[in-house]
């Protein structure tokens, strides 16, 4: 049984959640999590470029073997929109350029991997994920929701690769 090391992300332009698990079998060990925060004053290619070197950084220290994305949601506000999809594609050629495959995953999908229901709330997630990796809650506890959501999308990406 081969071991494999997934990370997740939960893109954003403000904070970009990532979340580095193990996945042995049905076996899961939590590894790292935290955010990306880039410059809010800064220009959009600034910010992309500072997510593009940071999540490199991450990936250069904990090696994963896999990646797994959480799809861009349509909000009400276009530009939001476009611009969450943006640092979504930084993201995802970031990963790629690391030879990394890159797995897609809907919110509603993630939240009914873990919870049981496409409608939880963070806390929900959080919790859940804290359930499944109590190695997790305290480095949880110190993050924000950005990470529990990028290690529940890791988490989904484990159960569907087995």
């Amino acid at each position: 049984m081969s071991t494999h090391r997934i990370i997740g992300i939960d893109p954003g332009l403000v904070s970009t959640g990532w979340g580095i698990i193990e996945s042995k079998g049905s076996s899961l060990t939590f590894i790292d999590c935290g955010t990306i925060a880039p410059n809010t004053k800064g220009e959009l290619s600034e910010r992309l470029l500072e997510l593009y070197g940071d999540l490199s950084r991450i990936i250069g220290l904990y090696h994963p073997t896999s990646a797994a994305i959480e799809e861009t949601f349509v909000t009400a506000n276009g530009a939001s929109t476009l611009k969450l999809g943006q640092a979504r594609g930084a993201l995802i050629v970031t990963l790629a350029n690391h030879g990394l495959s890159v797995a897609e995953y809907a919110t509603r999908t993630v939240k009914k991997a873990l919870v049981g229901t496409g409608a939880a709330d963070k806390n929900q997630v959080s919790q859940m994920v804290g359930v499944l990796m109590p190695a997790s809650r305290e480095a949880l506890a110190a993050c924000k929701h950005d990470a529990a959501d990028a290690l529940a999308i890791a988490i989904t990406h484990a159960h569907n690769v087995r």
